[in-house]
């Protein structure tokens, strides 16, 4: 009985249902399509931090480079060797530490002892200079003159031991020479190659040769980023030097998102070889066991491990500038207030165009009453209404909200992200390979980022709770409206 008179009565009016069903499915569009635009700036982010530190890091372990002692200026130097030989070229590399002051080795396994770490390992940030060009020599030029002389008795008609009269009138002048020089800067990353799945190379996939093998500790081989390896015309089975040292290339990475920060990633022990750091690493790389107890976790190293700066994925994302950080701010506060204005409105409309539509059914609950109904069957009765157009508005609202989301994501509009370091700062993230840390000055990484809006089972889960809750608020106020009627009252009044 209650399920053909809920269907003729639906039937009746369709217009009104309707209008409440499209005033519920706007707003419930709109709070999908929000949602899932915050969680694309979210994944994007995600991307952003993984291609810096490694798909997996939960936190890095960094040290602060220490002041510039008294008396020296701080700043970068460079010892060139040259050669005797003016026609031969020379040639130097420059190998230094980035990302930080160094680290002992054995300070990863005591990382990775603390309470919460499921594991950490540690890698070697290196910035290579390489010049290469040569000198030439200026040749020696002395300039002469010519006087007469007035011939004076005793002489020969000649200046003084000049025949001719030719003097020398200057001291002699180099002409010439200089020097040409190509400078080229690179960075390379030393990667502890037992543990690749934790790291620089953890957000890297191998797309052409082959990766390094536990095997390879000590060998003189090289991963070459996609990038890098167009630039230098590099290929799997190319070689290069570093500091006098011959490497092969035996596979090119390509960074899952955005471009590579590191160019170069060679076995630990070779870096710390080129570098002169012998069992140091300037970045320790941390995943904890739980990551909901991340903050707890960098309390711990903090406090166990002094000297060391513990920076986390929240850390470093608050670091994030450009349109990816102003669309993520829009999404958050404007989108998500936007949202719960629009959903407030649209329930207040159902509500009071369900207690309007009530008013109109005067009649007609009156006589329900005078033939036996109760009140609680009113009432349930115009609930059960309003929670139907309740659960249409959300299937219309899923629909309208999938269709925006999977058109943004189709669309894929472009966001750039930038990520600076703070100069001479206190490492962090930023400082790992590539990362531009606390070794270099004011440096930024400037990634591009293709938007998606990805819909989640929680978010179509969240819209069916507002479809239903938004009927309940329209009935509610509706059948509480009917269930004070009198049916005297309401017999008396002409619909």
């Amino acid at each position: 009985m209650f399920g053909i008179y809920l269907k003729r009565e639906l039937g009746r009016r369709k217009k009104a249902a309707l209008v409440i069903a499209l005033g519920l499915a706007l707003g419930i569009a709109l709070v999908i399509t929000v949602s899932s635009v915050s969680a694309g700036m979210s994944k994007a982010q995600d991307k952003v931090l993984q291609s810096l530190y490694g798909l997996g890091t939960d936190m890095t372990v960094t040290k602060a480079q220490s002041a510039p002692t008294s008396g020296s200026s701080g700043g970068p130097s460079f010892k060139f060797d040259a050669k005797s030989s003016s026609s031969s070229k020379q040639s130097s590399d420059r190998v230094m530490t980035q990302g930080g002051q160094a680290l002992k080795s054995s300070l990863v396994t005591k990382v990775a002892d603390q309470k919460g770490v499921e594991s950490a390992v540690g890698a070697l940030s290196l910035n290579v200079t390489k010049v290469n060009g040569s000198f030439t020599q200026g040749k020696a030029q002395s300039s002469s003159g010519s006087s007469s002389s007035s011939g004076s008795s005793g002489t020969n008609g000649g200046g003084q031991g000049q025949p001719g009269g030719g003097t020398s009138t200057g001291q002699p002048q180099v002409q010439g020479g200089g020097a040409n020089f190509n400078v080229n800067s690179y960075s390379v990353v030393g990667v502890d190659v037992a543990h690749q799945g934790l790291g620089p190379l953890a957000s890297m996939k191998i797309t052409s040769g082959k990766t390094f093998t536990s095997a390879q500790t000590s060998a003189k081989v090289a991963l070459v980023s996609k990038s890098y390896a167009k630039e230098k015309k590099y290929k799997v089975g190319s070689t290069f030097k570093i500091s006098g040292t011959k490497f092969t290339v035996i596979g090119i990475a390509t960074p899952d998102s955005s471009e590579s920060t590191t160019d170069l990633f060679v076995p630990l022990k070779l870096a710390q070889t080129l570098g002169d750091a012998k069992n140091e690493v300037t970045t320790i790389y941390v995943k904890a066991t739980d990551s909901k107890q991340i903050s707890t976790v960098k309390k711990e190293i903090q406090s166990n491990i002094s000297g060391t700066t513990v920076t986390t994925s929240a850390d470093l994302a608050s670091t994030v500038s450009g349109s990816l950080s102003t669309a993520s701010s829009l999404a958050t506060s404007v989108g998500k207030w936007l949202s719960i204005a629009v959903l407030a409105a649209a329930f207040l409309v159902a509500a009071l165009l369900t207690s309007s539509a009530v008013s109109r059914r005067v009649r007609e609950f009156g006589t329900l009453k005078a033939l036996g109904w109760p009140s609680r069957n009113v009432t349930r009765q115009v609930v059960g209404e309003s929670i139907v157009n309740g659960l249409v508005g959300g299937a219309l609202g899923i629909a309208l909200g999938v269709g925006a989301a999977y058109a943004v994501t189709a669309i894929s509009p472009k966001l750039t992200a930038q990520l600076g370091s703070t100069s001479g700062g206190g490492g962090g993230m930023g400082g790992g390979p590539g990362g531009g840390g606390p070794g270099q000055q004011s440096t930024q990484n400037t990634l591009e980022i293709a938007l998606t809006a990805p819909v989640s089972l929680t978010t179509i889960g969240l819209a069916v709770g507002l479809a239903v809750t938004g009927g309940l608020i329209a009935g509610a106020m509706g059948g509480w409206r009917a269930s004070r009627m009198r049916p005297a009252d309401a017999l008396r009044s002409v619909s």
